[in-house]
């Protein structure tokens, strides 16, 4: 066979940052997407102003077309005669008929090792469980929840000190780079079925899951603060006042009296030292929904705080 095999012409729908780092990297392989799908403009902050979306902001500096769905009923893409449509966090189930249009359906960007952590939170869950091993899989979409064959498979360690956000943009990268890979055959690539015996959740992330138990041990609470910043912080409640946790550790040495679980048994310069179930944790990086609600370091909370942040006080009921 001779000459320039042509390349896929592709779609792309994903939401987030992670998305976005995928369609940079097919834009940086001129394999830039004729159209993108992303969710609608959302309020933020204090103006509650439409914010756009990570991707629709990559998808307009490039000057590619965008549309904006609330849902997917109705919606085709039959006219742009795609090859294949990308699809990487993008928040709206895909129906049948959609997925069936492009040449060689769509293909997911899924941050997990499927079939371990199907659904909608697998960098959180992972970490949450304690592996040690995460990656990303590149799936032929089907209409289960991420249930399709796999493409290919890429691994990565979980560095002990990354939190959620740094798992999630490191898994991205992984993620665009399998993908291209996949791209380059996808003419003769033959996807292989899960192995339904090795299959996991991620259910989607709740306050419920925010809300510190400080009956578990330092280890696991501090494991949950890394997981879920910057996403869904974690939480604890001090009299009326809600205190996001932003970093914390293990403390070194526990040699202080033991305090009920919850109880602050020191807070100084070196930041917050908490009972938990078993051993202490040292709380360093906090927010209160206090004054401006910035986040602060433990030690400028309790300079500015001392009456709130200090020894005895106790993480105990949330005040509805």
């Amino acid at each position: 066979m001779t000459g320039k095999q042509q390349s896929p012409r592709l779609g792309f729908a994903g939401t987030p940052t992670f998305a976005a780092t995928v369609l940079e990297a097919l834009i940086q392989a001129d394999r830039a997407p004729v159209i993108v799908l992303t969710q609608p403009d959302r309020p933020f902050g204090r103006g509650r102003r439409p914010k756009p979306s990570a991707v629709k902001t990559v998808a307009e500096r490039e000057g590619i077309e965008i549309c904006q769905p609330t849902n997917l009923r109705g919606v085709s893409l039959a006219d742009y005669a795609l090859d294949a449509l990308i699809v990487a966090a993008y928040g709206l189930l895909l129906p049948p008929a959609l997925l069936a249009e492009p040449r060689y359906g769509a293909i997911n960007v899924h941050a997990s090792l499927l079939p371990r952590w199907r659904g909608a939170a697998p960098v959180e869950r992972a970490m949450l469980a304690g592996d040690q091993t995460s990656g990303v899989a590149i799936m032929a979409m089907d209409e289960g929840l991420d249930t399709g064959p796999v493409y290919l498979s890429r691994s990565l360690p979980i560095d002990p000190a990354w939190t959620g956000g740094d798992l999630t943009q490191a898994l991205a990268q992984l993620g665009a780079q399998a993908l291209l890979e996949c791209l380059q055959g996808l003419a003769d690539a033959q996807p292989t079925a899960q192995d339904e015996a090795g299959a996991t959740y991620a259910a989607k992330l709740t306050s419920a899951d925010a809300r510190v138990d400080w009956t578990c041990s330092a280890e696991a609470i501090a494991r949950r603060i890394r997981a879920l910043t910057p996403r869904l912080p974690a939480y604890a409640v001090l009299t009326d006042t809600r205190v996001r946790l932003l970093r914390a550790e293990v403390a070194a040495g526990n040699g202080v009296a033991d305090a009920a679980p919850g109880t602050i048994i020191q807070a100084d310069k070196h930041g917050i030292t908490i009972a938990t179930g078993n051993g202490h944790l040292l709380l360093q990086r906090l927010q209160l929904n206090r004054g401006k609600g910035q986040p602060l370091a433990a030690a400028a909370a309790v300079n500015g705080y001392p009456n709130l942040l200090c020894r005895g006080a106790r993480f105990d009921a949330d005040p509805g």
